[in-house]
């Protein structure tokens, strides 16, 4: 995925409610920015940490430019979580996502479960495979790529209807996407969210799938290229 255009540089101020920062640009001026990130980003809101920025052409949006990734001294970090399906889908039709070869077609936001939507739908001859998508941005105190950095009862929900979808005979698949790349291996974030941790290791012994695979995040553009390690604890 090449972002449409260069990206805007400056500094981080702060991160507040959710989804708004500011930002020094380069230039001296200060704006407001659309954080598209729920999560606490633990690891990715170092002080005057270099930033980059798209802008949104769409006259109606309130704040045009939008936080992408931050750099941490050792390299990008994709915060952006609502890039990650898109990721997902462009790897899966270019083969990088082994696991996910060799089916007919691909849908995005499908109704399923309790009132959810799953990120991908794939579909192949007498088969269904439900692909649930995570972004990860943080790196745990032991050095491995984590989720989730804070605690999520929507992610164990999820859990939870793709261990439905497998009783019914289908395959569910919990594929985290990696916007960084100073880590090594990937692990739930059980000391952030115990609950998660648990629901996620009854769902492994259910039978659902998790891969994680890692995105190259540069100003350019993002994209997935390489598997990584994944244990339970």
């Amino acid at each position: 995925m090449e972002f449409d255009g260069a990206l805007i540089p400056g500094h981080l101020l702060r991160r507040y409610k959710r989804f708004l920062a500011d930002v020094e640009l380069d230039g001296g001026d200060m704006v407001t920015v659309h954080c598209p990130n729920s999560g606490s980003m633990l690891g990715c809101l170092g002080d005057r940490w270099p930033v980059l920025l798209s802008r949104s052409h769409n006259p109606k949006r309130k704040y045009p430019l939008t936080w992408e990734m931050v750099h941490n001294g050792r390299c990008w970090v994709g915060i952006n979580t609502h890039l990650a399906n898109r990721l997902v889908v462009d790897a899966i039709l270019d083969g990088t996502i082994a696991e996910l070869r060799g089916f007919d077609s691909l849908r995005r936001e499908v109704s399923y479960g309790d009132s959810s939507r799953i990120d991908v739908l794939l579909e192949g001859p007498g088969e269904r495979c439900f692909v649930e998508v995570k972004n990860v941005t943080m790196v745990d105190e032991r050095g491995r790529y984590a989720f989730p950095d804070a605690v999520t009862t929507r992610g164990r929900k999820h859990l939870r209807e793709l261990s439905v979808m497998l009783r019914r005979g289908h395959r569910a698949v919990m594929l985290f996407v990696i916007q960084r790349s100073d880590g090594r291996g990937f692990a739930p974030a059980a000391k952030i969210d115990p609950a998660y941790a648990a629901e996620f290791a009854a769902a492994i012994r259910c039978g659902v799938e998790a891969i994680a695979y890692r995105a190259e995040v540069t100003p350019r553009s993002i994209s997935i290229v390489e598997a990584v390690p994944l244990t339970i604890r």
